[in-house]
Protein backbone atom coordinates (compact mmCIF):
# COMPACT_ATOMS: atom_id res chain seq x y z
CA UNK A 1 0.00 0.00 0.00
CA UNK A 2 1.14 3.45 -0.46
CA UNK A 3 1.52 4.98 2.52
CA UNK A 4 2.05 8.47 0.84
CA UNK A 5 -1.47 8.22 -0.84
CA UNK A 6 -2.82 6.70 2.82
CA UNK A 7 -1.83 10.01 4.58
CA UNK A 8 -4.07 12.82 3.05
CA UNK A 9 -7.08 9.81 3.74
CA UNK A 10 -6.18 9.71 7.24
CA UNK A 11 -5.74 13.20 7.73
CA UNK A 12 -9.52 13.77 6.18
CA UNK A 13 -10.51 11.39 8.29
CA UNK A 14 -9.20 12.39 11.80
CA UNK A 15 -11.03 15.90 10.58
CA UNK A 16 -14.30 13.80 10.05
CA UNK A 17 -13.72 12.75 13.20
CA UNK A 18 -12.87 15.36 15.36
CA UNK A 19 -15.45 17.70 14.10
CA UNK A 20 -19.20 17.42 13.94
CA UNK A 21 -22.03 19.78 14.04
CA UNK A 22 -24.50 21.33 16.01
CA UNK A 23 -28.04 22.57 15.17
CA UNK A 24 -30.84 24.17 17.01
CA UNK A 25 -33.05 27.41 17.05
CA UNK A 26 -32.71 30.96 18.43
CA UNK A 27 -36.69 32.01 19.93
CA UNK A 28 -38.18 34.26 21.83
CA UNK A 29 -38.77 32.73 25.20
CA UNK A 30 -42.47 33.89 25.88
CA UNK A 31 -42.60 32.73 29.28
CA UNK A 32 -38.75 33.05 30.56
CA UNK A 33 -38.02 29.46 31.17
CA UNK A 34 -35.43 29.33 28.89
CA UNK A 35 -36.26 25.75 27.04
CA UNK A 36 -38.48 26.45 23.80
CA UNK A 37 -41.89 25.20 23.68
CA UNK A 38 -43.85 24.74 20.69
CA UNK A 39 -45.99 27.48 20.65
CA UNK A 40 -42.39 29.87 20.94
CA UNK A 41 -41.40 31.13 17.53
CA UNK A 42 -37.32 31.23 16.36
CA UNK A 43 -36.33 34.56 15.57
CA UNK A 44 -35.47 34.90 11.62
CA UNK A 45 -31.75 36.80 10.87
CA UNK A 46 -29.81 35.93 14.31
CA UNK A 47 -26.33 35.09 14.23
CA UNK A 48 -24.56 32.71 15.64
CA UNK A 49 -21.32 31.69 16.10
CA UNK A 50 -18.47 28.52 17.10
CA UNK A 51 -16.29 31.45 17.45
CA UNK A 52 -14.34 31.45 13.67
CA UNK A 53 -17.89 30.70 11.53
CA UNK A 54 -20.75 33.18 12.31
CA UNK A 55 -24.09 32.04 10.57
CA UNK A 56 -27.88 33.52 9.99
CA UNK A 57 -30.80 31.61 11.73
CA UNK A 58 -33.12 31.37 8.84
CA UNK A 59 -37.16 32.13 8.95
CA UNK A 60 -37.93 29.58 11.53
CA UNK A 61 -35.35 30.52 13.86
CA UNK A 62 -33.00 27.47 12.77
CA UNK A 63 -29.16 27.84 12.85
CA UNK A 64 -26.65 24.80 12.17
CA UNK A 65 -22.49 25.11 12.88
CA UNK A 66 -19.52 23.34 12.49
CA UNK A 67 -18.02 22.98 15.85
CA UNK A 68 -15.38 21.04 17.71
CA UNK A 69 -13.98 19.76 20.48
CA UNK A 70 -12.80 22.74 23.08
CA UNK A 71 -15.58 25.46 20.70
CA UNK A 72 -17.60 27.46 22.36
CA UNK A 73 -21.62 27.53 20.27
CA UNK A 74 -22.84 31.27 21.20
CA UNK A 75 -25.54 33.37 20.19
CA UNK A 76 -24.96 37.39 19.54
CA UNK A 77 -27.63 39.30 20.81
CA UNK A 78 -29.67 40.94 18.39
CA UNK A 79 -30.78 44.35 19.08
CA UNK A 80 -34.69 44.75 20.67
CA UNK A 81 -33.87 41.83 22.63
CA UNK A 82 -31.72 40.68 26.08
CA UNK A 83 -30.18 37.30 26.84
CA UNK A 84 -31.07 35.57 30.40
CA UNK A 85 -28.74 37.28 33.07
CA UNK A 86 -27.64 34.59 35.86
CA UNK A 87 -27.69 35.75 39.17
CA UNK A 88 -24.35 37.52 38.83
CA UNK A 89 -26.27 39.99 36.22
CA UNK A 90 -23.75 37.90 33.60
CA UNK A 91 -25.47 37.60 29.74
CA UNK A 92 -26.00 33.35 29.40
CA UNK A 93 -25.35 33.32 25.73
CA UNK A 94 -23.44 30.28 24.98
CA UNK A 95 -22.80 26.71 25.47
CA UNK A 96 -19.29 25.15 26.11
CA UNK A 97 -18.50 22.14 23.77
CA UNK A 98 -15.87 20.46 25.76
CA UNK A 99 -16.22 16.83 26.09
CA UNK A 100 -13.77 15.93 28.45
CA UNK A 101 -13.72 19.12 30.52
CA UNK A 102 -11.00 21.96 30.68
CA UNK A 103 -7.46 20.49 31.48
CA UNK A 104 -7.09 18.79 35.16
CA UNK A 105 -3.57 19.71 36.30
CA UNK A 106 -4.64 23.41 35.91
CA UNK A 107 -4.17 25.15 39.39
CA UNK A 108 -7.20 26.74 38.71
CA UNK A 109 -10.12 24.65 37.33
CA UNK A 110 -12.16 25.62 34.36
CA UNK A 111 -15.29 23.64 32.82
CA UNK A 112 -16.27 19.90 33.86
CA UNK A 113 -16.71 17.67 31.19
CA UNK A 114 -19.73 18.73 29.01
CA UNK A 115 -20.62 15.36 27.51
CA UNK A 116 -22.03 14.97 24.09
CA UNK A 117 -23.70 17.83 22.16
CA UNK A 118 -27.52 17.60 22.80
CA UNK A 119 -29.70 17.05 20.10
CA UNK A 120 -31.13 20.51 19.66
CA UNK A 121 -29.14 23.35 20.97
CA UNK A 122 -31.15 26.23 21.00
CA UNK A 123 -30.86 30.34 22.44
CA UNK A 124 -33.57 31.88 24.45
CA UNK A 125 -34.08 35.31 23.59
CA UNK A 126 -36.23 38.12 25.55
CA UNK A 127 -37.88 41.31 23.60
CA UNK A 128 -36.73 44.56 25.39
CA UNK A 129 -37.62 48.15 24.23
CA UNK A 130 -34.32 49.53 23.24
CA UNK A 131 -33.82 53.53 22.94
CA UNK A 132 -30.43 54.27 20.16
CA UNK A 133 -29.72 56.68 22.79
CA UNK A 134 -27.86 55.10 25.52
CA UNK A 135 -24.96 55.08 28.39
CA UNK A 136 -22.87 52.24 29.23
CA UNK A 137 -20.36 52.27 31.89
CA UNK A 138 -16.67 51.11 31.43
CA UNK A 139 -14.30 49.67 33.83
CA UNK A 140 -10.49 49.33 33.24
CA UNK A 141 -8.67 46.99 35.37
CA UNK A 142 -10.28 46.13 38.93
CA UNK A 143 -7.28 44.05 39.66
CA UNK A 144 -7.63 42.64 43.35
CA UNK A 145 -4.88 40.40 44.33
CA UNK A 146 -6.35 40.09 47.47
CA UNK A 147 -9.90 39.93 49.26
CA UNK A 148 -8.73 43.14 50.98
CA UNK A 149 -8.11 45.21 48.01
CA UNK A 150 -11.65 43.39 46.19
CA UNK A 151 -13.02 45.18 49.16
CA UNK A 152 -10.98 48.58 48.32
CA UNK A 153 -12.78 47.83 44.90
CA UNK A 154 -16.15 47.20 46.64
CA UNK A 155 -16.41 50.77 48.68
CA UNK A 156 -13.90 52.69 46.30
CA UNK A 157 -15.96 52.36 42.92
CA UNK A 158 -18.97 49.66 43.10
CA UNK A 159 -20.70 51.02 46.01
CA UNK A 160 -20.84 54.78 44.16
CA UNK A 161 -21.12 53.24 41.14
CA UNK A 162 -24.63 52.26 42.23
CA UNK A 163 -25.72 55.75 42.97
CA UNK A 164 -24.37 56.92 40.10
CA UNK A 165 -25.18 54.46 36.95
CA UNK A 166 -27.98 56.79 35.96
CA UNK A 167 -29.13 55.70 32.42
CA UNK A 168 -26.37 53.07 31.83
CA UNK A 169 -28.14 50.24 30.16
CA UNK A 170 -25.08 47.69 30.57
CA UNK A 171 -21.44 47.54 31.80
CA UNK A 172 -18.46 46.41 30.23
CA UNK A 173 -14.85 45.20 32.27
CA UNK A 174 -11.84 45.35 30.05
CA UNK A 175 -9.74 42.66 31.65
CA UNK A 176 -7.77 42.27 34.46
CA UNK A 177 -10.64 41.54 36.47
CA UNK A 178 -8.75 39.68 39.32
CA UNK A 179 -4.85 40.18 39.57
CA UNK A 180 -3.48 36.50 39.27
CA UNK A 181 -5.06 34.86 41.94
CA UNK A 182 -8.28 32.97 40.11
CA UNK A 183 -10.21 31.90 43.31
CA UNK A 184 -11.18 35.89 43.06
CA UNK A 185 -13.11 36.00 40.25
CA UNK A 186 -16.14 34.19 41.15
CA UNK A 187 -16.42 37.15 44.24
CA UNK A 188 -15.60 39.83 41.68
CA UNK A 189 -18.65 38.78 39.82
CA UNK A 190 -20.79 38.63 43.10
CA UNK A 191 -19.45 42.33 44.06
CA UNK A 192 -20.36 43.47 40.50
CA UNK A 193 -24.18 41.83 40.72
CA UNK A 194 -24.63 44.91 43.11
CA UNK A 195 -24.69 47.33 40.06
CA UNK A 196 -27.61 45.88 39.28
CA UNK A 197 -26.52 46.11 35.50
CA UNK A 198 -25.86 43.01 32.86
CA UNK A 199 -22.32 42.69 32.58
CA UNK A 200 -19.94 41.85 30.42
CA UNK A 201 -15.98 41.04 30.54
CA UNK A 202 -12.93 41.32 29.08
CA UNK A 203 -9.89 38.77 29.88
CA UNK A 204 -6.73 40.57 30.61
CA UNK A 205 -3.16 39.05 31.18
CA UNK A 206 -3.60 38.51 34.85
CA UNK A 207 -6.52 36.73 34.50
CA UNK A 208 -4.84 33.80 32.13
CA UNK A 209 -4.31 30.40 33.56
CA UNK A 210 -0.51 30.32 33.63
CA UNK A 211 -0.47 26.99 33.31
CA UNK A 212 -1.53 26.62 29.36
CA UNK A 213 1.09 25.26 27.44
CA UNK A 214 -1.19 26.43 24.55
CA UNK A 215 -2.69 29.82 23.79
CA UNK A 216 -6.56 28.31 23.44
CA UNK A 217 -5.80 27.34 27.39
CA UNK A 218 -5.32 29.99 28.64
CA UNK A 219 -8.72 30.95 29.12
CA UNK A 220 -10.15 28.38 30.97
CA UNK A 221 -11.09 29.52 34.04
CA UNK A 222 -12.32 32.60 32.86
CA UNK A 223 -14.48 30.99 30.27
CA UNK A 224 -16.32 29.02 33.16
CA UNK A 225 -16.64 31.99 35.26
CA UNK A 226 -17.63 34.20 32.84
CA UNK A 227 -18.29 32.65 29.12
CA UNK A 228 -16.29 33.17 25.85
CA UNK A 229 -13.08 35.64 25.51
CA UNK A 230 -14.43 36.44 22.57
CA UNK A 231 -17.89 37.48 21.38
CA UNK A 232 -20.57 39.88 20.62
CA UNK A 233 -23.97 41.18 20.99
CA UNK A 234 -25.84 44.36 19.61
CA UNK A 235 -27.37 47.21 21.95
CA UNK A 236 -29.41 50.35 19.61
CA UNK A 237 -27.55 51.09 16.71
CA UNK A 238 -24.47 49.97 18.47
CA UNK A 239 -22.25 46.74 17.48
CA UNK A 240 -19.87 45.71 20.27
CA UNK A 241 -17.28 43.09 19.78
CA UNK A 242 -15.16 41.64 22.81
CA UNK A 243 -11.30 39.73 22.24
CA UNK A 244 -8.86 38.35 24.03
CA UNK A 245 -6.33 40.31 22.96
CA UNK A 246 -3.45 38.28 24.79
CA UNK A 247 -0.94 35.61 23.22
CA UNK A 248 0.19 33.51 25.83
CA UNK A 249 2.38 31.46 25.94
CA UNK A 250 4.46 34.36 24.05
CA UNK A 251 4.70 32.24 20.65
CA UNK A 252 8.52 34.28 19.85
CA UNK A 253 9.92 32.61 22.69
CA UNK A 254 7.30 30.71 24.92
CA UNK A 255 7.89 32.70 28.19
CA UNK A 256 5.35 35.07 29.07
CA UNK A 257 2.49 36.91 26.52
CA UNK A 258 2.56 39.32 23.68
CA UNK A 259 -0.50 41.74 21.81
CA UNK A 260 -2.14 39.61 19.10
CA UNK A 261 -4.99 37.44 17.89
CA UNK A 262 -4.97 33.74 17.04
CA UNK A 263 -5.94 32.96 13.11
CA UNK A 264 -9.65 31.74 14.83
CA UNK A 265 -10.20 35.29 16.32
CA UNK A 266 -9.39 36.82 12.94
CA UNK A 267 -11.89 34.53 11.54
CA UNK A 268 -14.54 35.22 13.53
CA UNK A 269 -14.14 39.19 13.39
CA UNK A 270 -13.91 39.22 10.14
CA UNK A 271 -16.89 36.97 9.43
CA UNK A 272 -18.60 38.76 11.89
CA UNK A 273 -18.30 42.20 10.70
CA UNK A 274 -19.73 40.59 7.47
CA UNK A 275 -22.96 40.57 8.69
CA UNK A 276 -23.08 43.86 10.62
CA UNK A 277 -24.73 47.02 8.90
CA UNK A 278 -21.99 49.56 7.77
CA UNK A 279 -24.26 52.43 9.23
CA UNK A 280 -23.89 50.91 12.62
CA UNK A 281 -20.85 51.95 14.74
CA UNK A 282 -18.78 49.10 15.86
CA UNK A 283 -17.26 49.19 19.28
CA UNK A 284 -14.42 46.81 20.33
CA UNK A 285 -13.09 46.12 23.82
CA UNK A 286 -10.11 44.44 24.26
CA UNK A 287 -7.26 44.83 27.01
CA UNK A 288 -3.87 45.62 26.00
CA UNK A 289 -4.16 48.89 23.46
CA UNK A 290 -2.98 48.27 20.04
CA UNK A 291 -0.21 51.70 19.89
CA UNK A 292 3.25 50.56 19.84
CA UNK A 293 6.31 51.92 17.93
CA UNK A 294 7.73 48.60 17.48
CA UNK A 295 6.10 45.19 17.64
CA UNK A 296 7.61 44.76 22.01
CA UNK A 297 3.64 44.53 22.73
CA UNK A 298 1.60 44.12 19.92
CA UNK A 299 1.79 42.12 16.85
CA UNK A 300 1.72 43.97 13.89
CA UNK A 301 0.08 41.39 11.44
CA UNK A 302 -2.62 41.07 13.71
CA UNK A 303 -3.29 44.87 13.80
CA UNK A 304 -3.56 45.11 10.33
CA UNK A 305 -5.85 42.60 9.80
CA UNK A 306 -8.23 44.33 12.15
CA UNK A 307 -8.02 48.12 11.03
CA UNK A 308 -8.46 46.39 7.36
CA UNK A 309 -12.00 44.69 8.89
CA UNK A 310 -13.10 47.80 10.07
CA UNK A 311 -12.31 49.76 7.44
CA UNK A 312 -15.43 49.83 5.54
CA UNK A 313 -17.45 51.00 8.50
CA UNK A 314 -17.04 55.34 8.98
CA UNK A 315 -17.89 54.71 13.05
CA UNK A 316 -16.21 52.85 15.09
CA UNK A 317 -14.24 53.39 18.40
CA UNK A 318 -11.40 51.24 20.18
CA UNK A 319 -11.45 50.45 23.89
CA UNK A 320 -8.34 49.10 25.98
CA UNK A 321 -7.19 48.97 29.33
CA UNK A 322 -3.71 47.55 31.07
CA UNK A 323 -1.67 50.54 31.30
CA UNK A 324 -2.73 51.83 34.43
CA UNK A 325 -2.64 55.33 32.59
CA UNK A 326 -5.31 57.18 30.53
CA UNK A 327 -4.99 58.16 27.08
CA UNK A 328 -6.42 58.92 23.83
CA UNK A 329 -5.03 57.55 20.89
CA UNK A 330 -5.51 58.22 17.10
CA UNK A 331 -5.00 56.26 14.23
CA UNK A 332 -4.21 57.71 10.41
CA UNK A 333 -2.86 56.10 7.34
CA UNK A 334 0.34 56.42 9.33
CA UNK A 335 -0.31 53.51 11.25
CA UNK A 336 -2.12 51.38 8.67
CA UNK A 337 -5.66 52.88 8.86
CA UNK A 338 -7.01 53.70 6.23
CA UNK A 339 -10.44 54.75 7.11
CA UNK A 340 -12.06 57.85 5.96
CA UNK A 341 -11.51 59.43 9.50
CA UNK A 342 -9.09 58.89 12.63
CA UNK A 343 -9.74 55.95 14.63
CA UNK A 344 -9.93 56.62 17.91
CA UNK A 345 -8.77 53.98 20.56
CA UNK A 346 -9.54 54.69 24.26
CA UNK A 347 -7.20 53.63 26.72
CA UNK A 348 -9.39 53.72 29.74
CA UNK A 349 -8.52 54.79 33.09
CA UNK A 350 -8.22 51.59 35.89
CA UNK A 351 -10.88 51.33 39.03
CA UNK A 352 -7.92 49.51 40.86
CA UNK A 353 -5.56 53.01 39.70
CA UNK A 354 -2.12 52.59 40.79
CA UNK A 355 -3.19 49.10 42.25
CA UNK A 356 -4.47 49.99 44.75
CA UNK A 357 -1.25 51.75 46.04
CA UNK A 358 -0.83 55.36 48.15
CA UNK A 359 -1.82 56.46 51.78
CA UNK A 360 -5.52 56.19 52.95
CA UNK A 361 -7.92 58.41 51.80
CA UNK A 362 -10.39 59.74 54.42
CA UNK A 363 -12.98 56.63 53.70
CA UNK A 364 -9.87 54.59 54.38
CA UNK A 365 -9.00 53.56 50.94
CA UNK A 366 -5.96 53.77 49.01
CA UNK A 367 -5.68 57.38 47.35
CA UNK A 368 -4.02 55.15 44.19
CA UNK A 369 -3.81 57.77 41.84
CA UNK A 370 -2.54 56.47 38.46
CA UNK A 371 1.13 56.82 37.56
CA UNK A 372 0.66 59.93 35.00
CA UNK A 373 -1.88 61.82 37.46
CA UNK A 374 -4.75 60.58 36.85
CA UNK A 375 -7.09 59.98 39.82
CA UNK A 376 -8.69 56.22 39.62
CA UNK A 377 -12.43 56.63 38.49
CA UNK A 378 -14.38 54.95 35.44
CA UNK A 379 -16.37 55.82 32.46
CA UNK A 380 -19.30 56.64 30.83
CA UNK A 381 -20.03 56.35 27.27
CA UNK A 382 -22.96 57.94 25.77
CA UNK A 383 -24.54 56.94 22.32
CA UNK A 384 -27.00 58.94 20.05
CA UNK A 385 -27.66 56.43 17.06
CA UNK A 386 -23.90 55.69 15.80
CA UNK A 387 -22.09 58.27 17.73
CA UNK A 388 -20.44 58.45 21.06
CA UNK A 389 -19.33 60.69 23.87
CA UNK A 390 -17.08 59.63 26.83
CA UNK A 391 -17.00 61.23 30.60
CA UNK A 392 -14.33 60.00 33.17
CA UNK A 393 -15.72 60.17 36.39
CA UNK A 394 -12.98 60.04 39.42
CA UNK A 395 -13.91 58.13 42.08
CA UNK A 396 -15.28 60.19 45.10
CA UNK A 397 -15.59 63.42 43.13
CA UNK A 398 -18.13 65.68 41.56
CA UNK A 399 -18.98 64.56 37.95
CA UNK A 400 -17.15 67.89 37.13
CA UNK A 401 -13.63 67.39 38.30
CA UNK A 402 -11.78 66.99 35.39
CA UNK A 403 -9.14 69.37 35.76
CA UNK A 404 -6.08 68.69 38.46
CA UNK A 405 -3.73 71.84 38.69
CA UNK A 406 -0.60 72.37 40.13
CA UNK A 407 0.17 75.69 40.76
CA UNK A 408 3.17 77.20 43.06
CA UNK A 409 1.87 78.18 46.30
CA UNK A 410 4.26 81.24 46.37
CA UNK A 411 5.76 82.81 43.79
CA UNK A 412 8.94 85.55 44.87
CA UNK A 413 8.16 89.40 43.43
CA UNK A 414 8.92 90.96 41.32
CA UNK A 415 6.96 87.35 39.50
CA UNK A 416 8.91 87.06 37.09
CA UNK A 417 10.16 83.16 37.64
CA UNK A 418 10.75 79.76 35.71
CA UNK A 419 8.17 78.02 38.24
CA UNK A 420 5.02 76.92 36.09
CA UNK A 421 1.53 76.34 36.21
CA UNK A 422 0.35 72.51 35.21
CA UNK A 423 -2.97 71.64 33.97
CA UNK A 424 -3.86 67.73 33.78
CA UNK A 425 -6.81 67.46 31.88
CA UNK A 426 -7.22 63.84 32.75
CA UNK A 427 -9.47 62.85 29.52
CA UNK A 428 -7.78 65.15 27.20
CA UNK A 429 -5.62 65.18 23.81
CA UNK A 430 -3.06 66.69 22.01
CA UNK A 431 -5.87 68.25 19.98
CA UNK A 432 -7.79 69.84 22.75
CA UNK A 433 -7.43 73.13 23.25
CA UNK A 434 -6.48 74.49 26.88
CA UNK A 435 -6.26 77.66 28.31
CA UNK A 436 -5.70 79.58 31.46
CA UNK A 437 -5.87 83.31 32.95
CA UNK A 438 -4.62 85.27 36.11
CA UNK A 439 -7.08 87.55 37.88
CA UNK A 440 -9.68 87.58 35.08
CA UNK A 441 -7.13 88.98 32.86
CA UNK A 442 -7.16 87.33 28.97
CA UNK A 443 -7.61 83.89 28.08
CA UNK A 444 -4.32 82.26 26.57
CA UNK A 445 -3.32 78.87 25.35
CA UNK A 446 -1.70 76.95 27.62
CA UNK A 447 1.16 74.57 25.59
CA UNK A 448 0.65 70.58 25.45
CA UNK A 449 3.75 68.78 27.25
CA UNK A 450 4.13 65.63 27.72
CA UNK A 451 5.36 65.23 31.08
CA UNK A 452 5.28 64.13 34.42
CA UNK A 453 2.69 65.27 36.67
CA UNK A 454 4.46 67.10 39.55
CA UNK A 455 1.16 66.04 42.26
CA UNK A 456 2.03 62.70 41.38
CA UNK A 457 5.52 63.50 41.68
CA UNK A 458 5.27 64.42 44.83
CA UNK A 459 3.43 61.83 46.38
CA UNK A 460 5.98 59.12 45.26
CA UNK A 461 9.07 61.74 46.86
CA UNK A 462 6.80 61.84 50.19
CA UNK A 463 7.40 58.21 50.82
CA UNK A 464 11.03 58.28 49.76
CA UNK A 465 11.53 61.14 52.21
CA UNK A 466 9.87 59.73 55.41
CA UNK A 467 11.43 58.86 58.48
CA UNK A 468 8.78 56.54 59.31
CA UNK A 469 6.64 54.24 56.78
CA UNK A 470 3.32 55.09 56.24
CA UNK A 471 0.25 52.40 56.03
CA UNK A 472 -0.71 51.37 52.67
CA UNK A 473 1.93 50.72 49.79
CA UNK A 474 4.17 52.89 47.77
CA UNK A 475 2.77 54.57 44.56
CA UNK A 476 4.93 53.35 41.54
CA UNK A 477 7.13 55.62 40.09
CA UNK A 478 5.91 58.65 38.16
CA UNK A 479 5.33 58.09 33.77
CA UNK A 480 4.88 60.88 31.21
CA UNK A 481 1.43 62.00 31.06
CA UNK A 482 -0.44 62.50 28.00
CA UNK A 483 -2.87 65.19 28.62
CA UNK A 484 -0.65 68.33 30.33
CA UNK A 485 -1.11 71.33 29.57
CA UNK A 486 1.81 74.16 30.97
CA UNK A 487 1.04 77.90 31.33
CA UNK A 488 3.70 80.33 32.75
CA UNK A 489 3.36 83.56 35.34
CA UNK A 490 3.14 87.38 34.20
CA UNK A 491 6.01 89.18 35.52
CA UNK A 492 3.52 92.08 36.21
CA UNK A 493 1.97 90.52 39.45
CA UNK A 494 1.37 92.84 42.39
CA UNK A 495 2.06 91.69 46.18
CA UNK A 496 -0.81 89.66 47.51
CA UNK A 497 -3.27 86.72 46.66
CA UNK A 498 -3.84 85.41 43.37
CA UNK A 499 -5.88 83.39 41.62
CA UNK A 500 -5.22 80.92 37.92
CA UNK A 501 -8.29 79.78 36.21
CA UNK A 502 -8.00 77.05 33.86
CA UNK A 503 -10.56 76.03 31.14
CA UNK A 504 -10.98 72.71 28.89
CA UNK A 505 -12.66 71.95 26.08
CA UNK A 506 -12.63 68.14 25.04
CA UNK A 507 -13.32 66.48 21.36
CA UNK A 508 -17.07 65.92 22.60
CA UNK A 509 -17.98 70.01 23.13
CA UNK A 510 -17.98 69.99 26.67
CA UNK A 511 -16.36 72.20 28.71
CA UNK A 512 -14.30 71.63 32.42
CA UNK A 513 -12.63 74.42 34.73
CA UNK A 514 -10.82 74.26 37.64
CA UNK A 515 -9.13 77.27 39.78
CA UNK A 516 -6.16 77.97 42.30
CA UNK A 517 -5.09 80.43 44.57
CA UNK A 518 -1.00 81.21 45.18
CA UNK A 519 0.45 84.15 46.70
CA UNK A 520 3.20 86.95 45.69
CA UNK A 521 5.83 87.70 48.18
CA UNK A 522 8.74 89.77 49.11
CA UNK A 523 11.82 87.37 48.63
CA UNK A 524 13.89 86.57 51.17
CA UNK A 525 17.73 87.59 50.37
CA UNK A 526 20.35 85.73 51.63
CA UNK A 527 22.54 87.70 54.49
Amino acid sequence: MNIKLLMPCLLISAIAWSQTSVSGYVYEDMNKNQEKESREKGIEGVAVSNGAQVVLTDKNGRYSLPVSENQTIFVIKPSGYMTPVNSNNLPQYYYHYKPKGSPSDFKYKGTLPTGELPKELNFALYRQKEDKNFDILVFGDPQPYTEKELDYFKRGIVNEVKNTKKNAVLGISLGDLVGDNLSLQKPYADVMKEIGLPWYNVMGNHDMNYDAKEDQFSDETFEANFGPANYSFNYGNVHFIILDDILYPDPRDGKGYWGGFRNDQLQFIENDLKLVDKNKLIVISFHIPLEHTNEDNFRNADRQKLFDFLSPFPNALLLSAHTHIQQQIFYGKKAGWNGAKDLHEYNVGTTCGDWYSGTPDEMGLPTSTMRDGTAKGYSFISFADNQYKVKYKTAGKPGDYQIKLYVPKVIPYPSKTSAKILANFFMGSKKDKVEYRIDNAEWKDMEYDETIDPNFALSVFKWDTTQNLFPGRRPSNPEMAKHIWIGGFTNKLELGKHKVEVRAMDMYGNQFSASEEFEVKEPVLIP
